[in-house]
Formats: structure tokens, C-alpha cells, sequence
């Protein structure tokens, strides 16, 4: 069950943030937290997958901060988020031979973290009056439970 939980809380991850989830998988799997040799998936605990995951994830808290950065809740956007949200949970299932229901809850998770982010974001902002101390916010909050997340498997 806990398997199942940390599969749902990564994909909420991935809903906040579609690359900071993957970059936390793959550094936990490149440093021995998540066991994932001689899977279909081993590939994301290879020596330079987590530093250019790393780098796509500091990449995306930059851009989100862009205005022209596009809505999480566009098809694409969303699509990549689901994705990187299926994949992690899928990750995090693997070990004990639950990739197909990590995946599935990794899936739910980036949905309900991606709709539960925004509305989140876009309250926060209401309240500071402009969006860039509600989109700080939500890169903390995604960074630390990605973090508290992988190291809790």
C-alpha cells in the first residue's frame, strides 16, 4: 500500500512540475534508493540521466516563471504531465513488481496535481496580488516532497 501512496504523491509531484518528479526518481535510482537495474527502467539510475534531468527541471522552474509559458491545463502540457507522472509511478512500482498500478496512480496523481496546483497557484496569487510569490511557493513545495518523497522508498 505505502508503494501505492508514494506512486500517487510523485505523480501530484509531476502535476506541479512535470520534470522535478523525474529528476528525483532518477537521482534516487542513481544513488541506490530506488533499485531499478535490470529493468525496463534502468535506465533513469544511468550515470548522466539524473544531471540532465536536473537540468531539465531547473530548466522548467525558470520557464514557469516566463508569461509566456503556456497553461498547464493546455492538451500538450497536461499530456507531458500525465506522462511524467505515469512514468514515475510506474518507477517507484517496479521494485515490487507494481509498475502497472504505480503507473496507473502516477497517472491520477499528475492529474489531480496539476488541477489541485493550479487552483492552488491561482488562489495564492489572488491573495500576494501578483503570481510570482504563489509560483515560488509551488516550486518549493514540489522540490521538497519530490525530495522527502524518493527518500521515504
Amino acid at each position: 500500500m505505502t508503494i501505492y501512496l508514494l506512486a500517487l504523491l510523485i505523480g501530484i509531484v509531476a502535476g506541479l512540475r512535470s520534470m522535478t518528479a523525474p529528476a528525483a526518481v532518477s537521482w534516487a535510482a542513481h544513488l541506490g534508493y530506488l533499485n531499478l537495474q535490470d529493468t525496463w527502467l534502468a535506465f533513469l539510475g544511468y550515470a548522466w540521466t539524473p544531471y540532465i534531468l536536473g537540468l531539465a527541471a531547473i530548466g522548467e522552474l525558470i520557464a514557469d516563471q516566463l508569461p509566456t509559458t503556456p497553461s498547464r491545463k493546455m492538451p500538450f502540457p497536461f499530456g507531458g504531465r500525465i506522462a511524467s507522472g505515469a512514468l514515475c509511478g510506474a518507477a517507484i512500482g517496479v521494485p515490487a513488481g507494481a509498475w502497472i498500478g504505480g503507473l496507473v496512480v502516477g497517472a491520477i496523481g499528475a492529474v489531480l496535481g496539476t488541477l489541485g496546483g493550479y487552483a492552488f497557484r491561482a488562489k495564492l496569487a489572488k491573495a500576494f496580488g501578483r503570481d510570482l510569490p504563489a509560483a515560488l511557493i509551488e516550486d518549493a513545495v514540489a522540490v521538497i516532497a519530490a525530495i522527502l518523497i524518493v527518500r521515504a522508498i
